[in-house]
This record gives structure tokens, C-alpha cells and sequence, in this order.
């Protein structure tokens, strides 16, 4: 058996001090880089310029991943070891060194629960604030269209409003001309008809211009129809 070498024992354990320094930098520069990413949000969120830090989200994000990769890997290696350790503790040929050696197996356990209670709990940090900030994200991203959206909207409702009072003005001027035409055309057919009844010779030649004249507003009325029809058709298209 292998735990029979009593070199075995501390051969497992500097293993175990090896990984451990290598967790302890590992967590550190994950710490860190769960600290960077959040202060990299919060100084895109505070800065308007178009400025791009030295470390994007994606890039970050990436980072995140390996490291997450790595430092699980780490622990793995270490609970394999402190398995080992306690194998070797248990076994029957060290008896007399038992107590000092679960000390010993104790001690390394402490410090892998810690490592692994600050990995997951610093991996959930990460996690948040990413979550947090592609929330916030999304949420400024939709206030942003939707402000756009609302200025395509206003200057479409603008453009419209002019165009309809255009319309309108157009409308308007051709009704009075229309009325002021009907008032003098009622009064040159008053005189007309005072002239007609003095002189009943002509009334023949009167009867032809009233035919004349209906003809003819018919004709204009027709015309006036037909523009206002095209210019509503112009505006609403």
C-alpha cells in the first residue's frame, strides 16, 4: 500500500500547499475581475462619450469563464488530495500519528471549504451584477427607441398638421371667392331681369345667356370639385 511510505504523507501535502497558493492567486485576480467589470458599468453608465475601456464586457465575460473553468478544476485537484490525505490518515499502520495527522487534514480542509465558499460566492457577485446590468441595459436601450420613435412620430403629426391647414386655407379662399362670385352674378341677373322686363324683345336673347351661364358654373363647379378631390388625395397619400 501506497500510505505505507512515509514519505507518501508529505508528498500529498505539499501537493495540497501548492494548489492552495495557486487558488489564493487565482481568487485574488478573480475578485479583481469581478471588481473591474462593475466599475467599468458604472463608469459607462456615468460617462455619455463613446469612449471604450481598455476591457469590454464581452472580453470580461470571456475571462469570467476561464477562470471560473480554472479555479473549479483547482478545487477539484485539492478535494482529491485531502481525500487522499484522509485515506492515509485512516489507515491502520499510522495509528500512533493519527491525532497530528488530522490536524494536519483538518487544517487543509478548512482552507478548501474557504476557497470554495469564496469562489462560489464571488462567482455569484459576478453573475448579479452582470444580470443587473444587461437588465439595465435593455431598459435604457428601449427608452432610447422608444424616444426615437416618439420624435418620428411628432414631426409626422407636425407635417401633417401643416399640410391639413394648407388644405384648409385653400378651401376657405375658394368659398369666398365662390360666395362673392354668386353675390355679383345675383346682381348682374337682377339688372338683367329689370332690363328684360323693360325690353320683352330681348328676353329671348336673355333666356339663351341663363343657359349659357348655368352651363358654365356647372362647368367651374365640376372643375373646383376635381382639385379639392386631388389635393385631399395628395394630402392623405
Amino acid at each position: 500500500m501506497a500510505g505505507g511510505n512515509s514519505n507518501y504523507w508529505e508528498d500529498l501535502r505539499k501537493q495540497a500547499r501548492q494548489l492552495e497558493n495557486e487558488l489564493d492567486l487565482k481568487l485574488v485576480s478573480f475578485s479583481k475581475l469581478c471588481t473591474s467589470y462593475s466599475s467599468s458599468r458604472d463608469g459607462r453608465r456615468g460617462d455619455s462619450s463613446d469612449t471604450t475601456p481598455l476591457l469590454n464586457n464581452s472580453t470580461q465575460d470571456r475571462m469570467f469563464e476561464t477562470m471560473a473553468v480554472e479555479i473549479e478544476q483547482l478545487l477539484a485537484k485539492l478535494t482529491g488530495l485531502n481525500d487522499k490525505m484522509a485515506e492515509y490518515s485512516s489507515a491502520p499502520g499510522v495509528t500512533s500519528l493519527n491525532a497530528a495527522l488530522m490536524h494536519t487534514l483538518q487544517r487543509h480542509r478548512d482552507i478548501l471549504q474557504d476557497y470554495t465558499h469564496e469562489f462560489h460566492k464571488t462567482k455569484a457577485n459576478f453573475l448579479a451584477i452582470r444580470e443587473r446590468e444587461d437588465l439595465l441595459g435593455s431598459v435604457r436601450k428601449d427608452i432610447e427607441t422608444y424616444k426615437s420613435g416618439t420624435g418620428v412620430n411628432n414631426r409626422r403629426t407636425e407635417l401633417f398638421l401643416k399640410e391639413h391647414e394648407h388644405l384648409r386655407n385653400i378651401a376657405m379662399a375658394t368659398k369666398e371667392n365662390m360666395t362673392s362670385q354668386r353675390g355679383m352674378l345675383k346682381s348682374i341677373q337682377g339688372r338683367v331681369n329689370t332690363l328684360a322686363n323693360r325690353f320683352p324683345a330681348i328676353n329671348s336673347l336673355i333666356q339663351r345667356i341663363n343657359l349659357r351661364k348655368r352651363r358654365d358654373s356647372l362647368i367651374l363647379g365640376g372643375v373646383i370639385g376635381i382639385c379639392t378631390i386631388l389635393l385631399l388625395l395628395y394630402a392623405f397619400h
